[in-house]
Formats: structure tokens, sequence, C-alpha cells
């Protein structure tokens, strides 16, 4: 499994939440919602910092993350965090 930010979505997430060097993005599962991956799960994010992080990437000094608790939700799949500018949001694709 691997996780990767696009550069698009660092961008963004730079500019919409002030995101800088030294600072940590939470991916999790949550209950609710729908997912290519799980059904009646969603992904939620949240600036904070890793306690148990199973899988990560760090770009520009910022340390995107999966805790080892949340790592069941991507099904042994790869995860791709980018921005689409059409919707203004930010999407994930699983592979």
């Amino acid at each position: 499994m691997k996780l990767r930010v696009t550069p698009a979505a660092i961008a963004w997430f730079e500019e919409e939440w002030g995101l800088e060097k030294g600072k940590h993005v939470r991916f999790f599962a949550r209950y609710g919602g729908s997912s290519t991956v799980q059904d009646g799960f969603s992904l939620g994010v949240a600036v904070e910092e890793p306690r148990d992080a199973a899988l990560g990437t760090e770009v520009n000094g910022i340390l995107f993350y999966v805790e080892k608790d949340d790592i069941w939700y991507l099904n042994e799949k790869n995860m791709t965090v980018d921005f689409d500018a059409k919707k203004n949001e930010i999407m994930y694709d699983f592979s």
C-alpha cells in the first residue's frame, strides 16, 4: 500500500488550511457516508499529531498519514489524494 498526495492537493491544503512545514494531516475511517472501498464508511481528515502511523508520506515538510487503527479502510489498496478544481474539493482514488 502507498499513500500519494498530488501537488494540486498539497497546494490546496497549504492554502485552505494554512498548513506549513511541521504539520500533520491524518486520514481516518469514519462511520457513515460512502466510498468505493468500504460500504457505510467515508474518509475523514484532521490536522493532528500521529500516534501510531501505519502509512504516510511527507511533502513540503507536511506528513500525510493513516493510523494503524484505520489502515483496514484502504482494503490493501493504494490511495491517491488529489484536488478537483471544477468541484473545488479534495478527491480520493483507490487503486
